[in-house]
């Protein structure tokens, strides 16, 4: 079995972590009294949910997760005492920190960029010493979890993925020859039957039994729901529905959920905690949408919220969503330029390549707010958010938009920027942040805003003509697929979907990103000053592109980020140009001074018709629900090439760690006031800051 000192570096913790401060105490302070103890109650209820997370990450994350904890107990954060009293070096206790900041960033021990599995520094023998000393429950937890901790043998298990492919996901528990094929075919009982599988982890509990948990309070299913399904040839397998899943922890979020509806703001915020608690008290993805259409009626609200089973990048499946919760105050300034976006988002959806066939009939114009992040629970923090993700909610009631502010502007002394000319680094260096941020916006907005799914709403009803459909421009011929009823996106497209749809929207940031009407709404008015900013978002999404592929794994030919993946097709768009619009230069044999640069004057001629291109094909095979064209195309233009193989070595060399974020804590006072508490910006506030919440 494998230890520290035997393990690949790429596979190591950082050392040290690039960590930053989610800023927040002046936007906390400005709230009033019931606003805080709102913001409160929302905070508790998202935190909640760690050990949700780390049940949905892998079989070990929830013991790794408590060893943290009781070695911080035994030395209640005095980590100098841990080292005297077990005779672990300080060097050994601070990579043993700088492995435990890693992991709570990514609540598992799988970067939740990338789904690679990450090995402390500290060797297994010194940890053991450490956890010895600290007590029995610390052994305890050391002693369950220190096998499969430093285990990196055999190398393809160093990924998240399906069991059958030699991987790990803790979707699917105490399943250890569940097999794609299976979990497939359980997929498509479920979607014949509408029943929505967000919330819900599957287990294989015989060759012909399997059980799909539902995360709730309640262990018996809800009123008039059927809980047995016969399927496979001749019906001899069996799936049955079983509630319960996370009951303890359900009912600690719903009682935070109904606390925070005490304190909300006017009766559309209080009836969607309500619809949050019954979809947690119940395990009702039902009762999540209903929450959904609430939470997009909120307009404007000086404390923005949501929660639940949200995202499904993690699922191999791409159908399983993972835990995460968020409350964020408005920060006002930003606002408005978002909010002129939104003003004017159907004058620019109109210049996007395709006809209004292939258009939402009406822009259901969105709440766009640029947020001022208190708590963001989950594995990672985003720089912005559209949501919600179910589409008939988006198509029939609307969506809405959230750029995180402070996760944006968050700095690291030690930043350093690696592929670029030196004549570009000055440039990139301080337009960085605003091509960014104009990036996220028309992402959000007009990326994962636009489009209509053609679809079969129900046996006969159709939400287009389907008797003179429109015509396909890939094509020039009528439209020949589209979604059947209880279809979805994410049902047809599967694991790809999630990744595809990033994909989509970024070449919107990037088709659209050349309009300087555009790039004046975010105070890029004058011409130089627009040029300046167009070319830092193209040569930062080439850069990006390159930088992918250290999520790419070279053994199993695995993608383990979806929107890494994502960049690397718009690279290989931008390449798809030609007459050198991308270009790599190196000199030295190792590549170790690789460069990548754009040609300016050719991003309009080459950059962007290339990028219209492929994203109108991407575009009508989703809504056309043309799997097999789309699918073709996406792994076609992901394939790593040789060239991308031999760059990803340096670029595992010169990788820089991903940044994690240390979050305040709010405190509820014997006298019903709310107290920010804030951590020092160290491995050591990172891990006090999971303690003091108590999860």
């Amino acid at each position: 079995m494998a230890d520290s000192t035997s393990i690949p570096s790429h596979l190591l913790a950082d050392s040290p972590p690039t960590i930053c401060r989610l800023e927040i105490a002046p936007h906390f302070a400005a709230l009033t009294p019931k606003e805080k103890l709102y913001a409160h109650h929302i905070s508790r209820a998202s935190f909640l949910g760690t050990r949700v997370t780390l049940r949905q990450h892998s079989p070990e994350s929830e013991a790794i997760y408590d060893l943290i904890l009781a070695l911080y107990a035994a030395c209640s954060g005095d980590w100098k005492k841990l080292v005297a009293e077990s005779s672990v070096s300080e060097q050994h206790v601070q990579y043993w920190l700088e492995y435990a900041t890693v992991f709570l960033a990514s609540l598992g021990n799988y970067k939740s960029f990338g789904d690679l599995k990450f090995v402390p520094r500290i060797p297994k023998a010194e940890l053991r010493k450490l956890a010895t000393s600290a007590g029995p429950e610390a052994k305890g937890w050391f002693e369950k979890v220190e096998e499969v901790v430093y285990s990196v043998v055999p190398e393809e298990k160093n990924l998240i993925g399906y069991i059958d492919a030699g991987h790990v996901s803790a979707y699917y528990p105490d399943s250890p020859s569940i097999t794609q094929a299976e979990i497939e075919e359980v997929q498509a009982v479920t979607a014949d039957n509408g029943i929505l599988v967000e919330n819900t982890r599957l287990k294989k509990v015989s060759d012909v039994e399997f059980h799909l948990l539902f995360a709730s309070v309640d262990t018996t299913a809800p009123e008039g729901q059927d809980t047995e399904y016969a399927f496979g040839e001749d019906g001899k397998k069996k799936l049955k529905l079983v509630y319960g899943d996370y009951a303890e922890l359900m009912k600690k979020i719903s009682a935070e959920c109904r606390a925070a509806a005490e304190y909300s703001a006017n009766e559309v915020q209080r009836g969607m905690w309500g619809e949050y608690a019954r979809s947690f008290d119940i395990g009702s993805i039902q009762a999540h949408k209903e929450s959904q259409k609430y939470w997009v009626q909120d307009r404007g609200p000086r404390v923005e919220a949501n929660i639940g089973f949200v995202e499904t990048y993690r699922d191999p499946a791409g159908v399983r969503a993972e835990w995460e919760g968020f409350a964020a105050m408005v920060n006002e300034e930003r606002t408005r330029a978002f909010g002129e976006l939104v003003r004017r988002a159907e004058d620019f959806i109109t210049r996007l390549p395709w006809s209004r066939g292939y258009e939402k009939d009406h822009f259901l114009k969105p709440d766009f707010t640029s947020l001022e992040v208190l708590t963001f629970a989950g594995a990672g923090i985003p720089a912005g958010i559209n949501i919600p993700n179910y589409d008939d909610i988006r198509q029939e009631i609307g969506f809405k938009n959230v750029s995180l502010g402070n996760v944006l502007s968050a700095k690291s002394p030690n930043e350093k920027i690696t592929f670029l000319k030196p004549e570009d680094v000055a440039l990139y260096s301080k337009l960085q942040g605003p091509a960014f941020e104009v990036q996220v916006g028309v992402h959000e907005l007009l990326g994962h805003g636009t489009g209509k799914l053609l679809q079969e709403t129900s046996p006969g009803e159709y939400n287009f003509d389907h008797t003179n459909p429109p015509l396909n421009p890939i094509t020039n011929e009528p439209v020949k697929t589209w979604y059947k009823p209880n279809e979805t996106w994410g049902s047809v497209f599967g694991g790809l979907a999630a990744s595809y749809e990033e994909c989509r929207a970024e070449l919107v940031a990037m088709y659209l990103g050349v309009e300087k009407d555009l790039l004046s709404i975010f105070g890029h008015a004058s011409d130089a000053e627009a040029e300046d900013v167009l070319y830092i978002e193209y040569l930062q999404m080439a850069r990006a592109g390159l930088l992918s592929v250290e999520t790419w794994d070279p053994k199993s030919q695995k993608w383990g980020q979806a929107h890494s993946q994502a960049r690397y097709f718009i690279l290989q768009v931008f390449i798809s140009a030609g007459d050198n619009f991308v270009t790599f230069s190196h000199s030295l044999p190792d590549k170790s001074d690789l460069t990548i640069s754009i040609d300016h004057s050719k991003i309009l001629s080459h950059g962007r018709k290339a990028v219209g291109e492929f994203l109108t094909k991407l575009h009508i095979y989703k809504s056309t629900a043309d799997v097999e064209a789309g699918s073709e195309l996406y792994k076609r233009m992901t394939e790593v090439t040789e060239e991308f193989r031999g760059y990803r070595e340096v670029v595992m060399k010169l990788k820089q760690p991903r940044k994690v974020f240390v979050q305040a804590n709010t405190v509820l006072t014997g006298e019903g006031v709310v107290e920010l508490r804030e951590y020092e910006v160290s491995v050591e506030g990172m891990v006090k800051s999971y303690a003091e919440r108590g999860v």
